[in-house]
């Protein structure tokens, strides 16, 4: 049997850590945008309702969220950075925060098909992508299933899935252990996420993170971790990604170990690997303007 992640409960054990928080604030003391104040609009797609927000303007770059977790939850900084140069398009998967959901069986395919579906609704027949942990795989299934729609990927946090995803058996155990308080599986959340180096010298996520403000249903997580499961991947067929790929991983990531970037960067043809030292799977948190600077260079170079 495979060894998969379960969904990680981001919303409902770090809300707990959060709670206090009404902002976030860089280490400069300069405000970013909060993803979750950006106004939110609904539109249909094929059996649901997909929520979405936009940020600034330019070519489209979709950002794809990870398990279990809803849009507010990606970074400001990334979103404040991102925006810049880009009309930044983020949105909950089915089922998750206020985008509604069915009774088909979710499937990493599926969620493709609604992103695909998404570009539909808002008139884009091609745009940028970026894809987070789970949210990686549904990029690839979009890159693969609708080639046309994809001009350049971003991948952050990515595995290929299936047999030849790279898992720590001590970090699953980890990620399975229900004991405790929120609070106390919340800490080990971020111990997971974030450095033990980097954490002891940042060990209040309310300077970094915004406290969460979208419901997300455990049966949805559920439905999402068996979508995970059952994902076969995709390393024999990366081979067949026709457009220019960025890997961008943490050197420190133990959810999604770098090893899986180096796997996947040897079978795209037209691919770049960064390895950010000292990051996470949090990455986006711990160094926003790094990843802001790789990920626009990637997007501004000319082919």
């Amino acid at each position: 049997m495979k060894n998969i992640v379960r969904a990680i409960v981001f919303l409902a054990l770090l809300s707990v850590l959060l709670m206090p928080a009404t902002g976030c604030i860089t280490k400069e003391g300069s405000s970013q945008v909060d993803p979750a104040k950006l106004i939110t609009e609904k539109v249909r797609v094929g059996d649901i309702d997909i929520a979405y927000r936009e940020a600034g303007t330019g070519y489209p770059l979709i950002l794809i969220m990870g398990s279990s977790s809803a849009m507010g939850m990606w970074s400001p900084g990334l979103i404040s950075g991102l925006s810049q140069n880009n009309r930044v398009i983020i949105f909950d998967n089915r089922g998750m925060g206020a985008t509604s959901s069915s009774d088909r069986e979710f499937s990493i395919r599926l969620f493709a098909d609604d992103t695909a579906g998404l570009m539909d609704a808002l008139n884009i027949k091609k745009a940028n992508v970026l894809g987070w942990s789970m949210g990686t795989y549904v990029a690839q299934e979009l890159v693969l299933n609708y080639p046309e729609r994809v001009n350049r990927l971003i991948l952050y946090a990515a595995d290929a899935g299936g047999d030849k995803a790279v898992r720590s058996a001590e970090v699953i155990a980890q990620l399975n252990d229900t004991s405790g308080t929120d609070r106390e599986r919340g800490e080990r959340l971020l111990r997971l996420i974030f450095p033990a180096s980097w954490l002891k010298e940042n060990p209040d996520p309310r300077k970094y993170m915004l406290m969460p403000t979208e419901q997300v249903l455990p049966e949805s997580i559920k439905k999402q971790g068996i979508a995970c499961w059952k994902w076969a991947g995709t390393f024999d067929r990366l081979s067949q990604i026709n457009v220019p790929v960025l890997l961008i991983t943490g050197t420190d990531d133990v959810i999604t170990t770098p090893e899986n970037s180096i796997i996947m960067v040897d079978q795209i043809p037209a691919a770049w690997l960064v390895q950010i030292k000292n990051g996470g799977h949090g990455l986006m948190f711990q160094y926003p303007e790094r990843f802001v600077k790789v990920a626009g260079l990637f997007l501004s170079i000319e082919e």
